[in-house]
């Protein structure tokens, strides 16, 4: 996995529901290194800190791979990395291939898989659509969010550099059919109940389908 570019965002708001809100989801390219920190990236927005940023969501990485899709779908928006709302956008990340738990040294900063993307009405709003979280779900490649280890930089080019594999784990893949899954793979939940990558709040949201 390569870096191809690193995004950051502005504060824009918008009017929702008859009240204006802000948001960090229009994140753009630039030509600069960025920190990752242990909550958030130096210098992005982050408005809806409840939801966004802190210790298991501190930098979000998506995949080049799915622009594509995301283009044929909506070509009238105005296309650059960083349109899924990633701090990252990294070449052939494979949710089915990274585990909850898993390290990786990336730059100058060590990081850790922790969980999906779960797309929020700010998404919605961004692609100026009603259906797109339903197609976010329906596709199925959400992107990862990382806890960050060792803060540090990191570039365009830098490559991932997998330091330890996570043991008796589930898919970034799996997590998220499971987070919107009616039907609760129950042998998925128990590989993951005790995985200190995953936030406690969340494992124990998990627990109560056992």
């Amino acid at each position: 996995m390569q870096i191809i570019s690193t995004n950051i965002a502005k504060p824009t708001t918008f009017i929702w529901n008859g009240k204006e809100e802000t948001t960090g989801i229009y994140k753009k390219p630039v030509d600069v290194p960025i920190y990752l920190g242990n909550v958030t990236v130096k210098g992005d927005e982050v408005s809806d800190r409840k939801h966004h940023g802190g210790e298991f969501k501190a930098c979000y990485l998506f995949s080049e791979t799915h622009y594509p899709y995301w283009k044929n779908r909506y070509p009238h928006l105005d296309w650059t990395y960083g349109m899924l709302g990633e701090n990252l956008t990294v070449k052939d990340l494979n949710e089915k291939e990274l585990h909850i738990g898993d390290i990786y040294k990336v730059g100058n900063a060590l990081v850790q898989i922790t969980q999906p993307r779960e797309p929020c009405y700010k998404f919605a709003v961004k692609f100026d659509s009603k259906t797109v979280l339903k197609e976010f779900i329906d596709h199925g490649y959400s992107g990862t969010y990382v806890r960050v280890l060792e803060p540090g930089t990191v570039s365009v080019g830098d490559t991932f550099e997998l330091v330890e594999k996570a043991s008796n784990s589930i898919s970034i893949f799996q997590f998220f059919k499971l987070l919107f899954s009616e039907d609760k793979n129950k042998d998925h939940i128990k590989a993951i109940i005790d995985n200190e990558a995953l936030p406690k709040k969340k494992r124990e949201q998990l627990k109560r389908y056992l």
